[in-house]
């Protein structure tokens, strides 16, 4: 009540909004000027813990995810303390919107492509399965838009390029970054819509050239690349929607930089509440075969081979 009051007294002033709420002044002012309890104060810190948390990209965690990372930032506290908290400080994580179609269906290519993974979508270790995909961002100059290629074991994203147009080149310098940070051995899927930039002849054989089998799911079903669907509505929903870029070069540090984010640092429930980039290293050191990239280098190493092949931002 105390609170409520405060928050609103320059407006309508204390008495007003003590007859509005059936409140004496004198209760009001008696609560304000009592000596706060060990737990308010103790709240108070938790309070403070909680918006650190929540500081930069982690602003769209909600309950769940900001207990976990109080958790992992050694704060022991129950998960209904902080769903309380953040109940009072009106904090809550973002709810995923809509997307926009990008990719175009070309039916004369759909033969020479085949569903391989049939929704399943798990996978043994790195460099097992790729899922890839299109989406778009909103600038002040007009639209562009980002492929992306994501490792199904680790959910981490290898290789990614922004384009403003959406010709098969944009696809292709994803497969290039990912093909140059990740250097797959054999027995790897890519699977992806049936987008044209996905069945064209250009992108097919170079999957072929570095025996990568191509997998592609039916016309007009989201489910059958759920995975990757479900990383744009991530992205989306924390960094794209309610925000108009300035122009290419802004979207593009901005992404380059969330991902970095993503791959580094923002937890992951399906990966038992741990960032990509430490599940793959967890897996390294339990295995001893496979060798992720460093932790705080892949946005670096996006940064230099964004361009690989001679497309540094092909527009």
């Amino acid at each position: 009540m105390t609170r409520y009051v405060d928050e609103r007294r320059d407006a309508f002033g204390v008495e007003p909004i003590c007859r509005a709420v059936g409140v004496p002044v004198s209760t009001y002012y008696a609560r304000r000027s009592r000596k706060p309890s060990r737990r308010e104060l103790a709240d108070r810190v938790l309070i403070a813990e909680i918006h650190t948390a929540r500081e930069g990209y982690r602003r769209v965690y909600g309950v769940r995810k900001t207990w976990k990372e109080l958790r992992r930032r050694g704060v022991d506290v129950g998960r209904d303390h902080v769903a309380r908290l953040m109940r009072a400080e009106g904090l809550e994580g973002l709810r995923r919107g809509k997307r926009k179609r990008t990719t175009i269906p070309d039916e004369a290519a759909l033969e020479r492509t085949r569903d391989l993974l049939q929704r399943d979508f798990t996978a043994t270790r790195p460099n097992e399965k790729w899922v890839a995909d299109v989406t778009y961002l909103r600038t002040w100059q007009g639209f562009c838009y980002l492929a992306f290629i994501l490792d199904c074991f680790s959910r981490m994203i290898v290789g990614w390029q922004l384009a403003t147009h959406l010709r098969t080149e944009l696809a292709m310098d994803a497969l290039e970054m990912a093909n140059g940070l990740r250097h797959p051995s054999d027995a790897l899927i890519a699977h992806s819509d049936r987008g044209s930039q996905y069945t064209s002849l250009a992108y097919t054989d170079r999957l072929d050239e570095l025996g990568i089998a191509p997998s592609v799911g039916s016309k007009g079903d989201a489910l059958d690349n759920a995975m990757a669907e479900a990383w744009v509505a991530s992205f989306k929903s924390e960094l794209v929607d309610g925000c108009r870029f300035g122009g290419f070069e802004h979207a593009e540090h901005e992404t380059l930089h969330w991902i970095g984010f993503y791959n580094e640092e923002r937890l992951h429930e399906e990966l038992g509440d741990v960032p990509p980039a430490e599940y793959e290293s967890n897996f390294d050191h339990a295995n001893r075969r496979f060798a992720p990239v460093e932790a705080g280098q892949p946005a670096l190493q996006w940064g230099a081979l964004a361009g690989l092949g001679g497309r540094v931002s092909a527009r």
